[in-house]
């Protein structure tokens, strides 16, 4: 089932009937439903045996249908490092020990386009990974000479939430770029 089925469901669903054939099976509907009512309370009235009572499935939206059925994946969920689980003290140690630490590796991505500062930064970070390098820095620029929003720093923000090892990142302090370079600390798996 593809989005485009899910909505045209959603849309026979929710849409209001629109003619006399819809509003009489809209009517039928609504009258076998007033049965199913009048059902379930004569049966919590009275003793009645479950065979007696239908019951409908439970309905569920498109949307949550194809949630279950494609799931998004959560690139931060994943809690292991080096292949074992960590404790939440060990965990705080290690992320207040790299919050403090100079960034492992620099990159400068002034004067780039988008698609060549997507390039530059695939390959950074893979470089990055290979190494095993634990914190890197990203220099984007504040998107002064860019025409409307900060070009190369909109791409760095997308490209670190798609990046399936990089972990926390934030703005660096004022002596190593402030807003126009990012930190990002890389996550570990064995």
């Amino acid at each position: 089932m593809d989005f485009g089925d899910i909505l045209d469901d959603w849309d026979k669903k929710t849409a209001k009937p629109v003619g006399k054939k819809r509003i009489k099976e809209a009517e039928r509907e609504a009258s076998v439903s007033a049965a199913a009512i009048a059902l379930a309370e004569e049966a919590e009235t009275k003793t009645v045996k479950p065979s007696a009572v239908k019951k409908e499935p439970p309905r569920v939206d498109p949307l949550t249908a194809w949630l279950r059925t494609n799931p998004i994946p959560n690139k931060d969920a994943d809690p292991r490092v080096n292949g074992s689980s960590i404790s939440g003290a060990d965990h705080a140690e290690r992320r207040r020990r790299l919050h403090a630490k100079a960034p492992d590796a620099s990159i400068d991505l002034h004067g780039l386009t988008r698609d060549e500062a997507w390039a530059r930064l695939s390959a950074f970070f893979a470089d990055a990974k290979g190494r095993r390098l634990e914190k890197i820095r990203i220099v984007h620029g504040k998107g002064n000479h860019s025409e409307g929003e900060a070009v190369l720093k909109k791409t760095t923000r997308e490209f670190i939430e798609r990046c399936p090892f990089a972990g926390e990142s934030g703005s660096s302090d004022n002596r190593s770029g402030g807003s126009g370079a990012t930190w990002v600390i890389l996550k570990e798996y064995s």
